[in-house]
């Protein structure tokens, strides 16, 4: 059982740094007001979604489904129940959502760098806040699920 928790720790840790090196670019980018500026933060945070946030998500579900049926704990009970539901909450809305704002704007800054200008799609992806409204959602929701962990309410 040792081994399941420390690998459960371990997932949540890249997890986390994950979700640092994914949201905390998107927010430097709403204070730069050159576009070049805003869209290399924001490749970066597409490239720590990919590399950190995804990865990390899938191996915290896994590991931690894998702890609870090692160590035989109930996950139908009243805390687990809200655990769960707002895990699943970030792995099927908050983070596929973010992901997908980051990829288009990915894919405006690619196409205007192959056209060499400004595209107006690419102004409209930069202006566009759903990176940085569900990156918060995720921030916010992780030490929530930690908390009901710690102090079980029911």
């Amino acid at each position: 059982m040792a081994f399941w928790i420390f690998l459960h720790l371990s997932s949540i840790i890249y997890l986390c740094v994950g979700i640092g090196a994914a949201v905390v670019p998107v927010w430097m980018s709403w204070k730069r007001d050159d576009i070049n500026e805003r869209v290399i933060l924001l490749l970066t945070s597409q490239k720590a979604f990919t590399v950190g946030l995804l990865p990390g998500i899938i191996a915290v579900l896994f590991s931690g489904y894998a702890w609870v049926a090692a160590s035989n704990y109930s996950i139908t009970s009243g805390s687990m129940i809200v655990i769960q539901i707002l895990f699943f909450l970030n792995l099927f809305l908050f983070i596929p959502l973010f992901g997908v704002a980051l990829r288009r704007v990915k894919w405006s800054a690619l196409s205007a760098q192959k056209s060499g200008e400004t595209s107006e799609d690419l102004v409209d992806a930069l202006a566009d806040n759903v990176p940085l409204v569900f990156g918060t959602m995720i921030i916010v929701s992780i030490p929530l699920i930690l908390l009901l962990v710690v102090i079980r309410f029911f």
